[in-house]
């Protein structure tokens, strides 16, 4: 199973789930420290911003950072679960939750997934950028960011709230 949480809530939501494996999808803006109880090679640390355009200053998601994120994902051994997070636990983590999800159980409809994602988190608003390299990547034709635009942008907050995603 996979958790999505923001930063502030990494090191609870690791301890709470048991996790073992985790993704970190931050900008250097952010300090981020590998949480308790995860060895440095469970941990994948994404450097990048939540920017679907270039922006001086800032990094912008590209088809390594989601190849590594779905090479990572398709490593995982899968006996404990799995940590995504951002900073704010709304948008890039979110997203690649639902890639992670569409990577690992391919014969799932994008839109089963996509709605699965909106009944466990109503503030979900996933990085439309993310979503649309892994839908290139996972040669799933476009379906996944037709999935997350069905969904819709989610509720306005500073902060998601954690929540998990089944594979099944």
């Amino acid at each position: 199973m996979i958790h999505v949480c923001s930063l502030s809530r990494l090191q609870e939501t690791v301890d709470d789930t048991g996790a073992r494996h985790v993704i970190s999808l931050i900008g250097d803006e952010a300090r981020v420290e590998r949480p308790r109880g995860v060895a440095p090679e469970n941990h994948l640390w994404l450097r990048l911003h939540d920017i679907c355009a270039p922006l001086d200053g800032y990094v912008l998601p590209d088809e390594a950072h989601v190849t590594g994120l779905l090479q990572f994902v398709r490593g995982w051994d899968r006996q404990a679960p799995l940590v995504v997070h951002c900073f704010a636990g709304i948008s890039r983590s979110t997203a690649s939750a639902f890639a992670s999800v569409c990577a690992l159980s391919p014969h799932r409809d994008e839109s089963s997934i996509a709605q699965a994602l909106r009944r466990a988190s109503p503030t979900a608003t996933p990085n439309i950028r993310i979503v649309s390299l892994a839908d290139q990547l996972l040669r799933r034709n476009g379906r996944m960011v037709a999935a997350i635009e069905t969904i819709g942008r989610g509720v306005m907050a500073e902060e998601g709230t954690p929540f998990r995603l089944e594979l099944e």
